[in-house]
Parts: structure tokens; sequence; C-alpha cells
């Protein structure tokens, strides 16, 4: 059973509380926006951000106390993030125009979903649980993809490996850096699951339906160099260079921001993609993972237990 005085994602809407394991470390704090360099913005428990006034970019970095998953901790921080973000920035006449995502975590991106408690929610027939949580995945694809509502450009840095919704989350960005060693897969298929929380939406959009269909049913892992050649990683930079790299790309497409924001957002208008869509999605995923059979319910923890072992 989870330990509900630890882990409770059906509490306050997702919204942060006091606990140990997830709580804000104090209160967003606002910066002045004409402030040079780096400097800290938001006190987050799981997120490291920072406002880069020079590049007009807003950097943040994943630090996962535990697994590098996406733990209820995390998924309230990175919500926080978007909101906080939005509400610094709405009304400041474009100061705010590229917002950075990477992983402070060695080796990793993100590794995607809670596994463990994926096993336990199921084993106790706890759909509600299992749900709420992907809607709430399904939520932040939704932010991501559609830049947070704001004109910026979203970069996703990949410096190690995204895999299952680590690389659903990757993929919504505008613009994708990766370190050549990182690797990118949808393994759910090992388990007997599928990757629900828009992995289909998003690469049928990018890749199409057939090699999207490919990649989730025979559940392979990706080098960076093939996920360049696929068109879903934008560019692949040598192993300690992606921060370098980001900066650069950044300054050298920053004069054409209003453009490359234009064909986004025409991009997104041409081909859209809807929450209502992402959770219609995460609904079949629910009702598909709690027909699991214990064999795959241990698969599952065998490879929980292996994201364990990167602490």
């Amino acid at each position: 059973m989870i330990d509900s005085g630890r882990f409770n994602p059906i509490a306050d809407d997702m919204e942060p509380v006091e606990d140990e394991s997830f709580a804000l470390h104090g209160d967003a704090v606002e910066v002045s926006l004409t402030d040079a360099g780096r400097s800290s913005l938001f006190d987050l428990g799981q997120i490291d951000v920072r406002w880069d006034a020079d590049l007009a970019t807003l950097w943040a970095f994943m630090t996962p106390h535990e697994r590098p998953n996406s733990n209820m901790g995390l998924i309230r921080d990175t919500m926080t993030w978007q909101r906080e973000s939005s509400r610094v920035f709405g009304g400041t006449n474009g100061a705010l125009k590229f917002m950075v995502l990477g992983s402070r975590f060695p080796g990793v991106f993100n590794l995607g979903g809670d596994l463990e408690m994926f096993a336990e929610c199921i084993q106790r027939r706890d759909r509600a649980t299992l749900l709420k949580y992907g809607v709430a995945c399904c939520e932040i694809v939704d932010r991501i993809w559609h830049c947070n509502d704001m004109n910026i450009i979203n970069i996703g840095l990949a410096q190690g490996d995204a895999l299952g919704g680590g690389l659903e989350a990757l993929m919504c960005f505008d613009v994708i850096i990766a370190e050549r060693q990182a690797r990118f897969g949808l393994p759910e298929v090992l388990f007997g699951l599928f990757p629900g929380m828009g992995a289909y939406s998003i690469l049928s959009r990018r890749v199409g339906p057939v090699m999207a269909r490919q990649m989730m049913t025979e559940g392979r892992i990706y080098t960076a160099q093939e996920m360049y050649d696929m068109g879903i990683v934008t560019q692949v930079v040598e192993t300690g260079e992606g921060e370098t790299a980001t900066a650069e790309w950044i300054r050298d497409h920053s004069a054409h921001h209003a453009g490359y924001v234009g064909i986004n957002r025409a991009g997104r208008r041409v081909n859209p993609l809807t929450l209502e869509e992402l959770t219609d999605v995460v609904e079949i995923w629910t009702d598909a993972a709690l027909t699991l059979s214990d064999r795959d319910l241990r698969m599952m923890r065998r490879l929980a237990s292996a994201q364990a072992r990167l602490r």
C-alpha cells in the first residue's frame, strides 16, 4: 500500500502541499528583469530555475531527490514552474523569449512514469489515482506543446537518457538539443502497456502514424543521431557541450525570434493538438494498465528497481 502520509496525488488538485517530499521550498520570488547575468528565480523542490537576462532565457533543470522519473513532487514543481513563469513574464512586453528545460541528474533527462506507484495502484485496482496522475502529465504536455501560452520558443536539452514519459515530454518542445551519448525510447511494451501521455499524438504529428506505431510497438532504444535523422532532435552535440550549444543556438536565432514563434504557432494551428485528445488517450491507457498480468507487474517493478539503482 502507498503511504498516504508521504504520497497523496488526489489532494488539492495537484497544488503544492506542505510535505517533505515535494513541498515548495519557499515562495516563488520575482527578480528584476533588468538584472544582468543569471539569477535564481523560483525556489522549487526538484527544479532549479534561473533567469538569464542577456539571453532573454529562463533556464530550468530538473533536480530529482530520488529516482530521475516523473514522481509527484516533480509533477507539482513542473506545474508551478509553468504557472509562475507565465505570472512573472506574462506582462513584461517580450522580456522572455526562450525557455529551456534540462536535467542535473547525471546521464538522465527523465526516465518517465513512476513505475512503482503504477504497480501499486494496479494491484489495488485504484483507477482514480492512475487517471489523476495521467491527466496531470497531460496538462504539462499540453502547456509545453503550446509554449505556456506565451510568445516563446521552448527548448528541450537532453544531456542524458529520455525514456517513456520523459521522451513524451521532451518531444513537445519546439527545439531539442541532445548530447551524443543520450538514448531515447518508449519501453512500455516490455511490460504490456503503451506510452499513454502524449507519445502517439506527438509522434504521429512529427514522424507520421506508421513510424509512431513502430516506435511504440518495438520498444527499441534510439541514439541521438537516429532521433536527429528522423527529424525529432534538432541538433546533436558532443558530450558535455549541451548547455554551451543551447546558448549558442539561442544567440544565433534571437534576431529572428518573432519569425520562429510565428512558424511554430502556425504549425500548431494547422495540425492542432488538444488537451481533450491527450486526456482521451490517457483514459485508454488507464484502462489498459488495469488489465496487466502479474508477470507484467513483475517486469514493471524490475524496471523501477533499475531506476532506483541510478541514485
